[in-house]
């Protein structure tokens, strides 16, 4: 049983995959810190300096905060008096990475197609046997023909 999972784990298709997970987590964190660093802040300042994790609705206040329904400023804020909230804002970002990955793996598989329609279409060049091969096979003809 030993023998069969270590052939198993060996395979080019599994190491591949792992392969391509821990490529993928790294490429998760590049693409969660482009939006959340480099899209969202100045989208919200367009949006008049919002930032949009901070985009919710209080669903439930906790009783001692009841007359504040709406009074927390930020997500953290209202998190930090345990109120109930509905969280679109960070649905939005989520989003947003969601199509931020989509679109980059739409442009690595563009190219990868690209890349398969120039080799198949480069017509296989046969080479040219040197001096050297072309001398040997001539020889190697006629002593086949004296034979």
């Amino acid at each position: 049983m030993f023998k069969e999972f270590r052939e198993f784990a060996a395979k080019g298709n599994v190491v591949d995959l792992a392969v391509g997970v821990i490529i993928g987590a790294a490429f998760g964190a590049i693409v969660g810190s482009l939006v959340a660093d480099i899209i969202m802040p100045p989208l919200g300042l367009l949006l008049g300096g919002v930032d949009f994790k901070d985009f919710f609705v209080v669903l439930k206040a906790p009783p001692a905060a009841a007359p504040l329904l709406g009074a927390h400023p930020t997500l953290a804020a209202a998190k930090a008096a345990g109120a109930v909230t509905l969280n679109y804002g960070l649905f939005l970002n989520a989003i947003l990475n969601f199509l931020v990955v989509a679109w980059a793996i739409f442009l690595v598989v563009r190219a990868m197609n690209r890349l398969r329609r120039q080799e198949a279409a480069a017509p296989t060049v046969v080479p040219v046997p040197s001096a050297e091969e072309a001398l040997l096979a001539e020889i190697r003809d006629l002593l086949k023909a004296r034979a």
